[in-house]
């Protein structure tokens, strides 16, 4: 099987490392991808946001598979466009992918699949967005309806502050708070069938002790032994059938990975939001522990003949992000970097990494997803830990309670 991933970040490292391992897999091919990913890919230019371009690419390579990484492409409509070139695609259609793409469109199909989720208003104006302030009162949660990379929600208890944020975006959801800690848990989709990843926790907040501004994820680590039992499967039967259902009712099947991040609240689980896509960086310990060869269950969901629930190997995996100065509000790219090299129970993926005159350089805002792995969460935490402090980089910051 030939495949070639979408993206340029530290998901898509993760996926396309674990594709090299899958032995079904013949070739690897990434674009526009990043030095690591070179590493493990065969790297191809491609503007990931043309759908025409990256068709056109996948029919040139000869793959069988194409994998979509980031939520821009698939809103862009890219899963189409390889779809009507007649190559299998995972990742949902543009239309589908707007359950990540509008949180209004997200709000909507959950309140007519009977999903728990949050109160909200969707609101046009910033009166709108006082009004539905005052509704829900402080904690305030405001989000911007459309992509924001991650950084589009803000949760503030100053009111001046989440109707700035308001005004900035335009068109907000503005939501009740959900209190309880967060969960995320991703489903493998083929259009009709869903079937579970293990859950994993991320860590939004850029500082210790859950403190500044939301980041698209500052670490995650997998399993999570204290989940209430049943959990993964209360979900899949409350949310991700309902939603797969409601989605296919509208004419949308939904093949790819559908994100449902969840908060666990005084009254059971509850919808935070759904991505259209792997989150990152949970994808870099899920995959880890992933045990079920990743081609096939890839392909499986692209040719809508999912079977069997993914099986994880034993253990525990821990990631810890570097990011760059400034981070996430104006990172500093062009830093050095050096001290990548893995241990036994350790390894790098690189997030947003440049080569410049020889040199690996930084060149995002999230830079490098550090990856411990050990037999339980304290020692893969540790060894996450151990290689983080040996890696060099100008101005690097990154959370030392991740896993804590």
């Amino acid at each position: 099987m030939r495949v070639l991933v979408i993206g340029s970040g530290g998901r898509e490292h993760a996926l396309c490392r674990s594709l090299r391992l899958d032995p079904q897999v013949t070739e690897v091919h990434c674009a526009p991808g990043n030095p690591g990913i070179g590493q493990v890919a065969e790297l191809h230019a491609v503007d990931p946001v043309d759908p025409e371009a990256v068709a056109g690419l996948a029919k040139r390579l000869g793959v069988d598979l194409v994998v979509v990484g980031p939520e821009a492409p698939l809103v862009a409509g890219v899963a189409d466009a390889v779809r009507e070139a007649g190559i299998a695609c995972f990742g949902p259609s543009r239309q589908a992918a707007m359950i990540e793409g509008s949180k209004a469109f997200a709000k909507e199909v959950m309140l007519a699949a009977g999903v728990p989720t949050a109160e909200a208003r969707v609101c046009d104006s910033p009166d709108e967005a006082a009004a539905a302030c005052a509704e829900f009162g402080a904690p305030y949660v405001v989000k911007d309806d459309g992509l924001a990379a991650g950084k589009g929600v803000v949760v503030t208890g100053d009111l001046e502050e989440a109707l700035r944020h308001g005004r900035a975006c335009g068109r907000v959801v503005i939501e009740e708070f959900l209190d309880g800690p967060e969960v995320s848990l991703f489903a493998l989709c083929d259009g009709s069938t869903a079937v579970p990843f293990q859950p994993a926790q991320d860590f939004k907040r850029a500082y210790d002790g859950d403190a500044g501004p939301n980041t698209g994820g500052m670490g995650a680590y997998t399993p999570l032994p204290w989940l209430p039992e049943g959990l993964t499967e209360q979900v899949m039967r409350e949310v991700v059938h309902p939603t797969i259902a409601e989605l296919g009712r509208r004419g949308l099947p939904y093949q790819g990975v559908l994100y449902v991040g969840l908060a666990l609240t005084a009254k059971g689980p509850k919808v935070v939001e759904f991505n259209a896509r792997f989150g990152d960086p949970e994808t870099q310990v899920l995959l880890d522990r992933l045990e079920t060869p990743l081609g096939g269950l890839l392909m499986a969901c692209a040719t809508g003949e999912l079977g069997l629930d993914p099986v994880f190997r034993p253990g525990a995996a821990v990631t810890v992000v570097l990011a760059a100065e400034g981070y996430p509000a104006a990172p500093v790219k062009g830093d050095a970097i050096t001290g990548l090299e893995p241990t036994d129970d350790a390894y790098v993926i690189h997030a947003g990494t440049a080569l410049k005159d020889g040199e690996l350089v930084s060149a995002g805002g999230r830079v490098l997803n550090v990856v411990g792995t050990g037999p339980d969460q304290e020692t893969a935490r540790r060894n996450a830990y151990e290689l983080v402090e040996r890696i060099r980089m100008r101005g690097a910051h990154y959370r030392t309670d991740i896993a804590g």
